[in-house]
């Protein structure tokens, strides 16, 4: 259970960081995100689930 802390901890701090760090930027992010159809996010966001799942199964396999 503290593992599973740990790690939502440090996503809502990846998350939360461009928002504090560069507010103006992230406005502009989302206005592009907006103006995406919705199946350029859906395979942007497969890639990102999918490079996350990689980076967890090398992690957890010592590779």
């Amino acid at each position: 259970m503290d593992f599973l802390m740990c790690v939502i901890g440090l996503v809502m701090f990846i998350e939360g960081f461009p928002y504090a760090a560069f507010p103006s930027g992230m406005k502009q992010m989302l206005a592009l995100m907006r103006d995406q159809p919705p199946g350029t996010l859906r395979g942007f966001g497969l890639i990102l689930m999918l490079g996350g799942l990689l980076m967890i199964w090398l992690a957890r396999s010592g590779g």
